[in-house]
């Protein structure tokens, strides 16, 4: 039988997610759609929206994610009240909700299965498992310092070298909880490096873990990089050519001496962990590590507060959370099997 779990990628930013994600799309079997904004957010200001049982609320959750400004439905091709529809007519849940955007995005393809791609999930997989419980995880990892010189020119990134040290160790340490904590089945971890110096192996072990045959065509992705990837996101260029290893190791051209330094000094353990070798370069100054331990403690406290925020509200939940949609979900849910000519419950 043939898997229906949600599949999400996640990574540190500029790991090769993009590149991953069109991959996958590329599957006869799975969709993956554009970047979107509304599923964390919807998330924590879910009590704003009430209980999910009862149709209105899901019409005007539904109507936030199809107009809001900032969700980027507008990108996935879909009709408004085609998708609020059928979040109305859905099963009652927030999770069912959400995720409708996703099966709907796959039904415009044609496709039974949906993943969903983001860099910074890897800090929500806790959340992402309480909506999608049967979900899967692809964790993709990049030498850290191809990541920080890549982030250093996105116009998009506005925070420093340093911050973006703390950003891919915060991600691999994550990756590393996430892979100790959830079943050998819903979490995968790979490097980018592997993945483009042989992405037919990489992806037939990929295919092995998703439950999916594998297809020749995901080895070739910038087929789809024209119909799935927004003409605004110039930084994804690389997309609409072959996967190659050239833009690995540019680092060394790309970073500063001293963001070398910094980077084998904070991040040495975490890249030789994985397999990256080091360049011997000299210590960093104190000043630099201490802007390093900053930038990290920050983000730590940031995540500790939206935590304990939310923490507050699953005190009193406003309603179901988890997903009705795959029969992976209904199972857990104690639910009966869904036949192809039933109606989803009301």
């Amino acid at each position: 039988m043939h898997s229906d779990r949600p599949v999400f990628v996640v990574g540190c930013p500029r790991s090769g997610t993009t590149m991953l994600q069109l991959m996958l799309h590329s599957h006869p079997r799975i969709a993956v759609p554009p970047e979107t904004r509304f599923l964390v957010p919807a998330y924590f200001s879910r009590r704003t929206y009430g209980d999910m049982r009862l149709a209105d609320n899901r019409r005007r959750l539904a109507t936030w994610i199809a107009e809001g400004r900032t969700t980027k439905f507008h990108e996935l091709g879909l009709s408004r009240p085609d998708f609020v529809q059928a979040a109305m007519l859905g099963p009652g849940s927030f999770g069912s909700v959400v995720g409708m955007v996703f099966k709907s995005y796959a039904e415009r393809f044609g496709k039974p299965r949906w993943g969903d791609k983001r860099p910074s999930y890897y800090r929500h997989v806790e959340m992402l498992m309480r909506m999608f419980p049967d979900a899967q995880f692809v964790h993709l990892v990049r030498d850290g310092r191809d990541c920080v010189a890549s982030l250093k020119q996105m116009p998009w990134y506005k925070a420093d070298a340093v911050h973006a040290m703390a950003n891919w160790a915060e991600a691999v340490d994550f990756g590393r909880r996430h892979a100790r904590k959830l079943p050998a089945d819903s979490f995968y971890e790979l490097r980018y490096e592997d993945l483009t110096a042989d992405p037919e192996t990489e992806l037939k072990k990929l295919c092995g873990f998703i439950g999916e045959e594998y297809d020749p065509a995901m080895c070739d992705p910038r087929h789809i990089a024209e119909l799935a990837v927004p003409k605004h996101k110039v930084w994804h260029s690389n997309t609409h050519e072959e996967v190659t290893t050239a833009h690995s190791g540019k680092w060394a051209s790309r970073l500063e001496p001293w963001e070398i330094s910094l980077c084998e000094e904070v991040l040495g353990e975490r890249l030789a962990a994985y397999g990256y070798e080091l360049s011997g370069a000299r210590k960093p100054d104190r000043e630099h590590v201490a802007a390093f331990k900053a930038a990290g403690a920050k983000r730590r406290a940031a995540r500790l507060r939206k935590y304990n925020r939310d923490r507050l509200t699953r005190l009193r939940e406003p309603g179901p959370i988890a997903a009705l949609l795959t029969e992976g979900q209904r199972r857990l849910a104690g639910l009966p099997q869904q036949r192809s000519y039933e109606l989803l419950p009301r």
